[in-house]
Formats: structure tokens, sequence, C-alpha cells
């Protein structure tokens, strides 16, 4: 099965890749906010630093999903 169409079906289907999507997304809003302000306080800088770590995060989880998925597409 194509990546993109795999990830639609989970979007769809599975409700923590749903969840996780969804904060990627709304940490990289916040982060395009906080990278925009100029000069940044010590808080906004160690938020920077927080958000990048909850992406990454949640892009692994996500990952992990679609391998697993794929896997059981082709088994």
């Amino acid at each position: 099965m194509e990546r993109d169409a795999l990830i639609e079906r989970l979007t769809a289907e599975h409700e923590e890749f749903r969840r996780l999507r969804f904060e990627h997304h709304t940490h990289d809003q916040q982060l395009t906010q906080l990278l925009a302000r100029v000069p940044l306080t010590s808080e906004e800088q160690w938020r920077i630093s927080e958000l990048k770590k909850l992406k990454l995060i949640a892009k692994d989880r996500m990952e992990a999903i679609l391998r697993h998925a794929r896997h059981s597409v082709t088994a």
C-alpha cells in the first residue's frame, strides 16, 4: 500500500494515529508562532525545546504505527 494512502487510512481508522497527527500539527503551529518572536524569553526558548521533543515523540510513534500497519498489509 502506498504511504500516503496508508496514512489516510490510519487517520480515518486509528484513534491514536489521528491524535498523534493532530498533536504533531499543533506543536508545529506553536513552534512557528514562537520562532516568529524576537527576542525570545528564556521561558519561550525552553518551550521551543519542549515542543521539538514532543513533535519528535509523536512522529516516532506515528512511524512505528505506519511500520506495523505496512507489515500487517503485506503479511
